[in-house]
């Protein structure tokens, strides 16, 4: 698996779960989904991802996440 599939479907998990939180327990759970989004705003302008360069260390290799498949 590579480090861009990762983070996507981290970054998924994490909104997904932050709306479940704000539904049970708290709306304050809500900013855990800005601050991913925002996370991931910035991630593609500037390139620069926290969780990447984490997965990287641990092995992770680059690859292409959204290669067409025929």
């Amino acid at each position: 698996m590579s480090i861009e599939r990762v983070v996507i479907g981290f970054a998924g998990s994490m909104v997904l779960l932050s709306v479940a939180l704000a539904y049970f327990v708290s709306n304050g759970w809500l900013l855990l989904a800005v601050f991913v989004g925002a996370n991931l705003l910035q991630s593609s302008f500037t390139g620069f991802c926290p969780l990447a360069r984490i997965l990287a260390r641990f092995g992770l290799r680059p690859g292409c996440a959204f290669t067409p498949r025929a």
